[in-house]
């Protein structure tokens, strides 16, 4: 017979602690008992432990009532709210290069995009003291070779990626949650957050598809979870909740809060309720009264949770909404939810764990929306893959989530400790002037920090084990800045590429107004001077080919009177392949290429202008091809016609005459052949393509011209 797997779940809210016993055999999920118990003080505000002490005491109470049917209890499965809660997203990629990816290389590449998540977080939040724990993380997306994919376990291919989502929460809610578990006897098994957990249960993968927003209102805070497209696509939280209702009713009906409390949870059932305020009196107040009297308490939780949805969705209201907690069942919350929303009236829910499935409950009690929580807690205590690992830290408790191997170096910022305080402290620095910019040379750095792992020697980035214990002491302090020019600027040469020839050049240092040598040892506050060439014209002077200037000179002539400019003959400046101007920066390993002025040949300068020069017509004459060809644009310099194979010079003045084209005539042809009469002339007749025509008759290209005489000896 397979054994029971037996799971231990606490959902320490802000108003009871409920423990869950599940049992799960064959894949059969059975909730065994739920025990809730409430806090005797405000141990806890908006979800974060205030009184460890207080809220331990009734952990400890909650598991001995259930160690009392299940027997001994020592790990514990939780799940943790926060005002500060905070998601990244981030992606993360791994080469594969054709091997089977096995259920470690996924989870390795998952761990690797919550690593990221983390570093944007904390980037995005540097300037925020608070140190953050990851508690939690979604796969959005995989992919295998840039494609979307359901499972990569067992793929093939040359890269896998994966897109996660992460929540994180500051690290004093976690070490609180932990603290008090510990206190209690127990060791936390399993860490989530409280939509994670509730998520999980009510909205199966198969609904994720739609755009559903969770919303679990318990007494300190109001979790969000939204999810579409397949997946968990957003978490968040509003620090306001049930208590918030609470307090409504004591400061409206001067009750006790414990009071007040009471009268919210009767509010639910009965239409008419029975209070006594502070100064002893007794009255009875209709369920109506009550709920106009919170009204505005309860109108500013629906915009609050309202608000915050949309924002988790991209400015849009989802296709429905499931509220769920104690929260929830407050009187027309519901309804206030979905106008702010402009939802009909049906799409905002309350659920109660009768929506749970695959889940059966051992006793007949009717549980409400409350306890979708702590079932979920229980349901998800093995999804999460993050281990939780304790270590010591000069003898000082350090807890932490093992979202990769974890190092020395982690361990001690885990701690608190400060690295500027465990390395040497810097050498003094100096300050310089650089080309009129302040610049500070710091002193040398102290030496690291003694580190010992297990009494052995270690280095900062060496892997840890839960259990470890880890010593630290301070280094060496460091030696004030001491620097040459040779170091500062590395006296090196830049080099320069001009047609085809390599330039070297120098930087001259300039120090209080003296040219310094590359061994001179920067003084603190010296002015320095770094003289280099900064544009092209600048590093021509410096290498002593100003006359390349004169080479590329703009290409202008005259037309007919009017001045034009042609680009496509004037000179130019290339740097790495661009076209640039005199004034364009250089720097090292630029090739520059001086193209100089060009003198095009007439027909260039046609082809440049849209000039046609002759215009030609192919015929054939007695048998023989050729082409009859008129001038049709003449160019005239200094009076003289020119060839089209004349060159024409920078700043030349052409006059240009454009003649009307006339069509060919059959005697044009004349011009062109040598033609013989025969020795005994007679009769002749004139044809065109076989045809009878004359001297003066019009021709087009292609034809074929004929002068046959008739009685001619041969």
């Amino acid at each position: 017979m397979e054994k029971k797997k037996q799971t231990f779940a606490l959902d320490i809210g802000t108003r009871t602690v409920v423990g869950v016993m599940l049992e799960e055999i064959e894949n059969k999920k059975v909730i065994k008992k739920i025990y809730a118990l409430e806090h005797k003080d405000r141990a806890m505000l908006d979800g974060q432990i205030h009184d460890i002490t207080a809220v331990s005491q009734v952990i400890q109470e909650v598991k001995n009532a259930l160690e009392a049917d299940f027997g001994p209890l020592d790990k514990v499965s939780v799940a943790a709210a926060g005002r500060s809660l905070k998601t990244e997203k981030a992606q993360a990629h791994l080469p594969i290069s054709g091997r089977v990816l096995q259920k470690d290389d996924v989870i390795h590449l998952e761990l690797m995009a919550v690593q990221k998540a983390e570093q944007t977080m904390k980037e995005k939040f540097k300037e925020v003291n608070t140190e953050y724990f990851c508690v939690g993380y979604s796969v959005l997306y995989y992919y295998l070779n840039g494609e979307k994919i359901g499972n990569l376990v067992d793929q093939q291919g040359e890269e896998a990626s994966v897109e996660i989502i992460a929540t994180f929460l500051p690290k004093i809610v976690v070490d609180s949650l932990t603290t008090a578990v510990n206190r209690s006897g127990l060791e936390i098994g399993a860490l989530t957050l409280e939509p994670i957990a509730a998520i999980h249960v009510l909205v199966p993968p198969s609904m994720r598809r739609l755009n559903v927003a969770l919303v679990d209102i318990g007494a300190g805070t109001s979790d969000i979870a939204i999810t579409d497209q397949n997946t968990i696509v957003n978490y968040g939280m509003v620090p306001i909740a049930g208590d918030e209702i609470t307090e409504a009713i004591s400061d409206q009906f001067l009750l006790d809060f414990p009071l007040a409390e009471q009268a919210k949870i009767e509010l639910a059932a009965k239409d008419e309720i029975v209070i006594q305020d502070i100064l002893g009196f007794e009255s009875t107040l209709s369920r109506d009264e009550i709920i106009e009297a919170i009204s505005p308490t309860i109108n500013d939780l629906a915009k609050r949770i309202a608000d915050e949805i949309l924002q988790l969705n991209g400015l849009k209201a989802p296709k429905a909404v499931m509220l769920i907690g104690g929260g929830s069942l407050t009187p027309n919350l519901a309804e206030k939810i979905a106008n702010e929303l402009n939802l009909p009236k049906n799409r905002v829910a309350i659920r109660g764990v009768d929506a749970i499935q695959n889940i059966t409950f051992e006793d007949e009690v009717k549980y409400g929306p409350e306890l979708i929580t702590p079932i979920g807690i229980a349901v998800s205590a093995d999804k999460n893959p993050i281990q939780y690992r304790s270590v010591q830290v000069n003898n000082i408790p350090v807890r932490l989530f093992e979202l990769k191997q974890l190092t020395v170096g982690e361990c001690l910022l885990q701690a608190g400790m400060k690295m500027s305080q465990l390395y040497g402290k810097p050498g003094l620095a100096k300050i310089i002037m650089v080309n009129g910019k302040s610049m500070t040379l710091s002193g040398q750095l102290g030496s690291p920090p003694i580190l010992q792992k297990n009494g052995i020697d270690c280095s900062i980035d060496d892997v840890v084990s839960d259990g470890d214990s880890i010593v630290a002491k301070r280094g060496e302090d460091g030696k004030e800045a001491a620097m040459t020019i040779k170091d500062l600027f590395d006296n090196t040469e830049n080099t320069y590429i001009i047609d085809g020839k390599s330039y070297s050049v120098k930087p001259k240092i300039v120090v209080n107004g003296n040219t310094v040598s590359p061994d001179y040892l920067v003084k603190d506050k010296d002015q320095i001077t770094v003289q280099e060439p900064k544009t092209i014209s600048d590093l021509l002077s410096i290498v002593n080919l100003s006359h390349k200037l004169k080479g590329i000179e703009p290409f202008y002539i005259q037309i007919n009177s009017r001045e034009i400019h042609i680009p496509a003959f004037s000179g130019k400046v290339l740097k790495n392949n661009l076209e640039v101007s005199l004034n364009s920066p250089v720097k090292s390993g630029d090739i520059l290429q001086f193209v100089e002025t060009y003198e095009p040949t007439l027909e260039e300068l046609a082809i440049t202008q849209n000039w046609q020069l002759q215009y030609s017509v192919p015929i054939n004459f007695n048998g023989e091809e050729i082409f009859l060809y008129e001038n049709i644009t003449q160019v005239y310099k200094n009076g003289q016609l020119l060839k089209a194979n004349e060159r024409i010079r920078n700043g030349d003045h052409l006059i240009v005459e454009f003649k009307k084209f006339e069509q060919f005539i059959f005697q044009d042809v004349f011009r062109l052949v040598d033609f013989q009469l025969p020795n005994e002339a007679g009769k002749y007749e004139i044809l065109i393509n076989g045809e009878d025509a004359s001297f003066d008759h019009p021709i087009q290209p292609g034809d074929k011209l004929e002068i046959k005489w008739i009685g001619v000896k041969n």
